[in-house]
């Protein structure tokens, strides 16, 4: 069962709604149909990864988005201290507290995300209609470039920082003064982008392959070739 956090919620409905409200015929001509279906699609489609990532172990449940743990933990960690951060109970905790950081940081880059999809316009959406299952995604990967690493950085520098807090992680981080963590920090956020733009791409690949399953007549009839015709 998903539950998306308190913030997530108030930000989507608050961002989604001017997206999602306008009834299937627009007035606006088939040029502005078609751009409105395809900021719906990637609305849609973001609204649905990002409902899935901000719950809790969002992305530790998610095989398209899990992060792995970066390389190098115990660079300059002593050998004793190295065991210790490779035996698999502190493995395990630390591989949940990233992806939940990672969550979190997904938290914070959504309204980037919905300004740029609000962005689209319709020479834009015309190459989008027109390619692959995510080209919609990787637009907006494109159009959002490094600043969703921007957006999630911080949240992710916060949430490592403090992830030792009443667990068995506290005298081990507290221990270990080598780690390096503002490379683990830029080394997450790098692989929490990463597995928010495949989420995305996961959803909208779906949507293309069934266009119905947006629930949205708009985006039906754009994917279906019905404005275009």
């Amino acid at each position: 069962m998903f539950e998306p956090s308190r913030r997530f919620l108030v930000l989507g409905t608050a961002l989604l709604t001017p997206l999602l409200v306008l009834p299937g015929c627009a007035t606006t001509g088939s040029g502005g149909d078609l751009t409105e279906g395809l900021r719906r699609l990637l609305g849609i489609s973001s609204q649905r990864a990002l409902a899935r990532l901000v719950t809790d172990n969002g992305y530790v449940n998610d095989p398209v988005a899990r992060i792995s743990l970066p390389a190098g933990l115990n660079d300059r960690s002593t050998a004793v201290l190295g065991a210790l951060l490779r035996s698999a109970p502190v493995q395990r905790e630390l591989a949940i507290a990233v992806n939940r950081a990672a969550g979190d940081a997904a938290d914070r880059a959504a309204p980037l995300i919905y300004d740029s999809i609000r962005s689209l316009t319709f020479s834009d959406a015309v190459a989008i209609v027109h390619g692959g299952p995510t080209a919609a995604t990787s637009y907006l990967e494109r159009a959002i470039g490094d600043r969703i690493i921007d957006a999630m950085f911080p949240e992710i520098g916060d949430a490592l920082h403090q992830f030792g807090s009443g667990s068995i992680l506290g005298p081990v981080v507290g221990a270990a003064t080598g780690i390096d963590i503002p490379a683990i920090q830029r080394a997450v956020t790098d692989q929490a982008s990463q597995g928010l733009w495949r989420a995305i791409g996961r959803e909208e690949a779906a949507i293309r392959s069934d266009p119905a399953r947006a629930g949205d007549p708009l985006v039906e009839a754009v994917l279906s070739g019905d404005l275009l015709r």
